[in-house]
């Protein structure tokens, strides 16, 4: 595939889908041994040889405005922060001052005036990175600023987004393009959040994948509006989408295709390999990134972005009921994940059982696989 299918393309697969009572099927189901979200040795892997290598949203480009706005946040357990220079670039740096080690802010989003400046004691560094005050300077002969700024790691702007890479090179930019057009200039942050949970990051990411779960889990909230275990998946360079429609995707029909708009009639989900996801909804773009902690426990960072009018009471008004019930739905995953993960020490399974319709999965782990396979 050298695109993503368009909207009339999408659409009618999705008719199709509904008039058959069918879904997209993987080409084969997939084992992946329980010992895989419980094992230290296997998590370390993953930090060392996937997460710490791969480049990845840090953040979206819309939490860098303006100058001197910053995010930091860990990265495989590495702390970095992203900061927006005043050349209009974002960079992204170990989030440690180069005197004592210090972080030179906490994990979160906000701002510096001029500089970022170290807490303890007060080195300061330009968002470029370079050293640019030192107090008390005289009690440090010999001290090269030029060789004491900050230190950078890869990192680059696509599509709306701030990728970097803890420790290996830097995005291939043609291997995200998928995401071309999902957040432009106009995206402005209504809300962020992050929340630890009490599972590995691999189920948490499962939980994205699929709809074979939507009426079993989320009666009360996904289900009424979509379809059970209806999806479709594609895949275009390091990006996996799936396709939630939702049951009032029925009013597109009677359109000729060519008129046929995907616009507040379903969800795609964009699976950034390894731990992100870009999730389009009526009325934003949600970024999540899944933040490995420990073996049984991952950080979910959340960006809710926007298009609409932020300083309009009603436009907040809708977006905080949309986000509402977003959440309510996204805690029965989360509550289903920390229940995985607790079921694990049960001694049950010595593996999980993907089937055809859970094509998303079988492709994560066959891709982690093979990454691991390649880097051991």
């Amino acid at each position: 595939m050298s695109r993503l299918a368009d909207d009339p393309a999408v659409l009618q697969r999705i008719f199709d889908h509904i008039d058959r009572r069918s879904s997209d099927r993987a080409d084969a189901t997939w084992r992946e041994p329980v010992e895989n979200y419980r094992s230290e040795e296997r998590f370390r892997a993953e930090l060392e040889q996937v997460l710490r290598r791969a480049a990845v949203p840090l953040c979206p480009s819309a939490a860098l405005v303006p100058a001197g706005a910053y995010v930091a946040r860990s990265v495989a357990g590495i702390p970095l922060v992203a900061v927006r220079a005043k050349d209009g670039r974002a960079r992204v740096f170990r989030n440690a001052c180069r005197h004592r080690g210090m972080a030179l802010v906490d994990d979160g989003a906000g701002t510096c005036e001029r500089a970022l400046v170290c807490p303890y004691h007060a080195w300061t560094y330009d968002f470029d990175g370079c050293l640019r005050g030192v107090p008390h300077e005289d009690g440090f002969p010999g001290l090269d600023r030029a060789t004491r700024g900050l230190v950078p790691v890869a990192a680059s702007e696509h599509h709306g987004l701030v990728f970097a890479s803890a420790q290996g090179p830097d995005v291939d930019a043609g291997s995200i393009g998928a995401l071309d057009g999902l957040l432009t200039r106009a995206h402005r942050v209504f809300n962020h959040s992050q929340r630890e949970v009490a599972a590995n990051w691999k189920v948490l990411a499962e939980g994205f994948l699929e709809g074979y779960h939507l009426r079993a889990l989320h009666p009360d909230t996904f289900y009424p509006i979509q379809y059970d275990n209806l999806n479709l998946v594609d895949r275009l360079g390091g990006i996996t989408r799936i396709t939630f429609p939702y049951r009032r995707i029925e009013q597109q029909r009677e359109r000729p295709p060519e008129a046929r708009s995907s616009e507040g009639v379903l969800t795609h989900v964009y699976h950034v390999f390894p731990n992100a996801m870009v999730i389009t909804f009526s009325t934003n773009v949600t970024v999540v990134v899944l933040e490995p902690i420990a073996v049984d426990r991952t950080r979910l960072v959340t960006w809710i972005l926007t298009t609409r009018d932020l300083d309009a009471p009603e436009v907040r008004d809708t977006l905080a009921r949309d986000l509402q019930f977003i959440d309510a739905g996204s805690a029965q995953d989360r509550h289903a994940a920390e229940a995985i993960q607790r079921g694990l020490a049960s001694g049950a399974n010595e593996f999980f059982e993907f089937g055809l319709y859970e094509g998303g999965i079988v492709h994560f782990h066959r891709t982690l696989q093979a990454v691991l396979g390649a880097r051991a």
